[in-house]
């Protein structure tokens, strides 16, 4: 597996979920979903694979994630 770096990552506004926008040694980018229970204390854990996906810019990469998910699309 290669690499990759998160080089952005935005959570909602409790911060129970998150995406991080990530780049990868090709510099090619991708996101991927989180999600934490505050009250377990576990971290963080996925909950959605978008991480597959290949972008150019990091722009493309967070277009496609507000695209995908409906909390992050709000949010702006």
């Amino acid at each position: 597996m290669k690499k990759q770096f998160v080089i952005r990552s935005i959570n909602n506004s409790d911060e129970s979920l998150c995406v991080d926008i990530f780049q990868r040694e090709d510099n090619t980018f991708g996101f991927d979903e989180f999600r934490r229970d505050k009250e377990t204390n576990e971290g963080w854990y996925k909950i959605q694979s978008y991480g597959h996906n290949v972008y150019l810019t990091e722009q493309e990469a967070y277009n496609h994630a507000c695209e995908k998910i409906l909390w992050l699309y709000n949010k702006n």
